[in-house]
């Protein structure tokens, strides 16, 4: 098993959507802030140079891949111990105060109420993850795909259809679920996996207008279950015409 998940049935009678499936930073939590302070942090502490260029370069990629680019630049740690110490220090910033985006645990909140299940699908580590799940409303997610699953990490497909997968929803119906991302190698995995995505450009400074998905949205004013379905049910109904 990848990570932990529980029964349930797919979609509510009505729907045609049959999960969520989000990524966590810059679309759950708006928790960029929290890993650019770190880093600027370490880079001030152990050397190196760093800036906002190289900060927001890393939005979306794996940890360990953002401590490879700091110690190209500088930072006279090992990536391990990088790793090691921003993710101890985010966890940490999270725990005291998670940076949930406005109105996001409201569209959480209105899946539960609809039996529509949530999968994380993030490449931050296991901890983080888990940490996440704990905070969010009771119910809302069936599992999570993280950092630590030993998969190909994004742009590759694979998180996402290993999302899938924890709802035994196989490639054919992996249509019905609405992928939210916020950054072009999520963007991509999330397209290619085939679900149908949408990019979420409210909270971040790399917005992708040219991308692979669906639809854009700016913050989840007016979003709830039945303007995301309607996006499954438009994405379907132009496959087949």
């Amino acid at each position: 098993m990848i990570s932990r998940t529980q029964s349930l049935s797919h979609a509510s009678a009505g729907l045609t959507m049959a999960a969520v499936l989000w990524d966590m930073d810059g679309t759950l939590i708006d928790s960029e802030p929290y890993w650019h302070e770190s880093e600027y942090e370490l880079a001030r502490i152990h050397g190196g140079e760093w800036n906002e260029r190289l900060a927001w370069s890393g939005s979306g990629t794996p940890v360990i891949e953002v401590a490879r680019t700091m110690v190209a630049h500088g930072v006279a740690l090992s990536p391990d111990e990088i790793v090691t110490r921003l993710v101890a220090d985010v966890a940490g910033r999270e725990e005291a105060r998670m940076p949930w985006i406005p109105g996001v645990r409201d569209v959480l909140e209105s899946l539960v109420r609809s039996g529509i299940p949530s999968v994380l699908v993030t490449a931050s580590p296991r901890a983080m993850a888990e940490h996440l799940v704990d905070q969010a409303p009771r119910g809302a997610f069936a599992g999570y795909i993280c950092g630590e699953d030993s998969l190909p990490s994004k742009p590759d497909p694979a998180p996402y259809r290993a999302a899938a997968a924890l709802l035994d929803v196989g490639h054919d119906d992996i249509v019905r679920c609405i992928a939210i991302e916020d950054s072009a190698t999520g963007l991509q995995s999330a397209a290619d996996s085939g679900a149908t995505t949408i990019a979420q450009e409210g909270f971040t400074a790399k917005p992708s207008p040219d991308g692979p998905q669906f639809a854009t949205i700016n913050g989840y004013d007016g979003i709830d279950v039945a303007t995301l379905d309607e996006y499954v049910r438009r994405r379907m109904a132009n496959m087949s015409a």
